[in-house]
């Protein structure tokens, strides 16, 4: 499930977007500039999809049940993928249609004044937003780099918005030029033309968004930082000879499943080998609160490396 932290970015990017939605329709149907009213849908798309990430966080907090009995912490990942195919499909795909439709058929606006205070107002919401998650993606990516950053996040909420958010800001730059261009220097196709960069400003973002979530829904193991940690708290136990394999996955930002397989001293007897693994399972998840489920497999190394060789050959 995500972050409280998470949910605050999202609410106040669809606070932003809905109020700057609504200005940018208005504003649109006055001037008929087309350059504002790809803007217009690109606030209702992103206002759209604050909706879905919101729902992805409630369908990920259901308990497992029965026929899902690993959780449902997968389907924000799912919802986020959706986001980045509207901003593709609706966003993108409205706004070059509506760009090389005004760049074909040129008609001069009107007094583009209004849509220059409506963009004024939205670069400002649009930037109360961005400030909002960059801020708490700053608090997530410790000593990262931005880059590195977003590729081993494991919250796409954040990301999302802030992708979101720097798009609609450097849209909006790009529609003022457009509506600027358009309207004192008399070239009417240059409204359509902003409209068309903002389609691929946005096609560029939705291309991003989805190669990032792709990987979080087909399934990424934890930080390799985690697992060198959980390697030493298994290996420091007296009882254990040698950690065979360590393997994780994300099913959620804050959810991980833990295998491992375990060689330990032959001379334990049943009862002493159960207390062992349950003292490892407490050690593993007071350290790491995230880890939700733990599967330990007791087997010596010489059948793991042997068992392991036939599967590469089969691969």
């Amino acid at each position: 499930m995500a972050s409280h932290g998470s949910k605050k970015v999202i609410y106040a990017a669809l606070a932003g977007n809905g109020l700057i939605a609504i200005t940018k329709f208005f504003a649109a149907s006055i001037t008929g500039s087309s350059a504002m009213l790809s803007e217009g849908i690109h606030s209702l798309v992103d206002t759209g999809n604050q909706g879905l990430l919101l729902y992805g966080i409630k369908r990920a907090s259901k308990p497992a049940d029965k026929k899902h009995p690993f959780g449902y912490g997968s389907e924000l990942y799912f919802w986020a993928f959706v986001v980045a195919l509207l901003i593709f499909a609706v966003g993108a795909g409205l706004s070059i249609y509506e760009g090389i439709q005004k760049v074909l058929d040129p008609h001069p606006i009107s007094d583009p004044t209004i849509n220059f205070y409506v963009l004024g107002a939205a670069l400002v919401f649009e930037g109360w937003a961005w400030w909002i998650a960059l801020k708490e993606f700053r608090t997530t990516k410790g000593k990262l780099g931005w880059l590195e950053a977003v590729t081993d996040s494991k919250d796409p909420t954040v990301f999302t918005v802030l992708f979101e958010d720097s798009a609609a800001m450097l849209g909006l730059v790009v529609a003022a030029i457009g509506i600027g261009v358009s309207y004192y220097m008399q070239i009417p196709w240059m409204d359509g033309a902003a409209s068309i960069v903002i389609g691929v400003i946005l096609a560029g973002t939705a291309f991003l968004l989805a190669y990032e979530t792709k990987g979080l829904l087909i399934g990424e193991a934890a930080s390799t930082e985690l697992e060198a940690e959980i390697t030493n708290i298994v290996s420091a136990h007296p009882a254990v000879t040698t950690v065979n394999e360590l393997r994780t996955l994300h099913r959620g930002p804050n959810e991980v499943l833990l295998t491992l397989s375990i060689d330990f001293e032959n001379t334990m007897i049943v009862g002493k080998l159960e207390k062992v693994i349950a003292e490892l399972e407490g050690d593993i998840r007071a350290r790491f609160p995230q880890i939700h489920r733990i599967f330990i497999e007791a087997q010596s190394h010489r059948d793991h490396v042997a068992v392991a060789e036939i599967l590469n050959e089969e691969a």
